[in-house]
């Protein structure tokens, strides 16, 4: 950030930054499951949370509020993953930083919408 505290890189966004931890996250759930699942599940399961932060990204860098929007909501919608190799409390730690993204990015999505209007 700068120093009258706007944000100047998407890395200063609170969306992003909680999004990075979800990543973090899962790198360190996804060493946990099955060898038998190392190059599919593994690798699908990252990439959609990776997609997240990338999205994030990405729209921060656009200009126009409707392609800002547009990828706020595919980071949205990377959210989902069925997981099944994971204990109730790592399912728990995962699933509350998960909602934390999405509320962030909800926000993202209407602050966007009433620059838009």
């Amino acid at each position: 950030m700068n120093e009258a505290g706007k944000i100047k890189f998407f890395t200063d966004l609170d969306t992003w930054k909680e999004a990075h931890k979800l990543v973090l996250n899962i790198y360190r759930l996804v060493e946990k499951f099955p060898k038998k699942e190392q190059f599919i599940l593994n690798s699908q399961i990252i990439r959609a949370v990776i997609s997240i932060t990338s999205n994030l990204a990405e729209g921060f860098g656009r200009r126009g509020i409707k392609e800002k929007i547009q990828f706020y909501y595919l980071a949205q919608s990377s959210l989902t993953e069925d997981v099944y190799y994971i204990n109730n409390i790592e399912f728990n730690k995962v699933w509350d930083q998960t909602i934390i993204v999405h509320k962030l990015i909800s926000g993202l999505i209407r602050s966007m919408k009433r620059i838009k209007s």
